[in-house]
């Protein structure tokens, strides 16, 4: 229990680095696109390798594939919702709804962090990275979006540690699914999981990185995939 809090709160420590970077300056988008596009290629080979082929071994290909649908549908409907909540709020509240983007991400990457320190395979490197480094890009660029709204430094911060607590917590709990429930459930949490990342990367990370580096997020997409894919070969 204690190694999946330390390890849950490394991972989500990144959104309150990127919190505290977003307030102190502008960055060039550039370099946040090419920070994206590196988080986008490491999270695809996490999806591939830490989740999709692991939930497969874990529990067979049907409890993987109904992990998955509902994982897409569960992320596109929440994420449907947090957009029509930041259009009614407009930019002076942007906080929220930034905030609860950033956890529909968060939540599912490190609850697959807790189940695989329950199995007793230890930490994750290739998925504790790829979580470090995608969120490092998404609070940065959200902070500075809500400084530049006019939102208080503090209440900047205190929004992001919220969102880092509960990713911690959501690796708590799905360090304890695994302890009480049967591998085919867990399959079907590693496929949900899968399913809700798979459907952010496309939906929204990808085409930001595209926007703000260009072609050269393509070249770190590639390039993330290949540090993950290798991180995980020797794990």
């Amino acid at each position: 229990m204690w190694a999946a809090l330390g390890w849950g709160g490394v991972a989500a420590s990144s959104l309150v680095i990127g919190a505290v970077l977003g307030v102190a300056r502008q960055w060039p988008r550039a370099l946040i696109g090419v920070v994206l596009g590196f988080g986008a290629g490491a999270l695809i080979s996490s999806v591939s390798f830490e989740l999709v082929q692991e939930g497969y071994l874990k529990g067979g290909g049907l409890a993987l594939v109904l992990g998955l649908a509902a994982g897409a549908v569960a992320f596109y409907v929440a994420d449907r919702l947090v957009q029509r909540m930041g259009v009614r709020s407009g930019a002076g509240a942007a906080g929220l709804p930034l905030a609860l983007g950033a956890l529909l991400d968060g939540i599912p990457e490190q609850t697959v962090l807790g189940l695989g320190l329950a199995d007793g395979h230890g930490v994750g490197i290739a998925l504790l990275v790829s979580i470090f480094v995608s969120n490092l890009p998404e609070a940065i660029g959200s902070s500075s979006d809500m400084r530049a709204a006019g939102q208080t430094p503090g209440r900047i911060m205190r929004l992001w540690a919220v969102v880092a607590v509960a990713c911690t917590a959501a690796t708590l709990g799905g360090y304890a699914v695994a302890t009480i429930t049967a591998e085919r459930f867990e399959a079907a949490v590693d496929g949900f999981a899968a399913g809700a990342l798979l459907v952010m990367l496309v939906g929204s990370m990808i085409p930001e990185a595209t926007e703000k580096a260009r072609d050269k997020a393509g070249l770190a997409a590639v390039l993330g995939f290949a540090v993950a894919a290798g991180l995980s070969a020797v794990t």
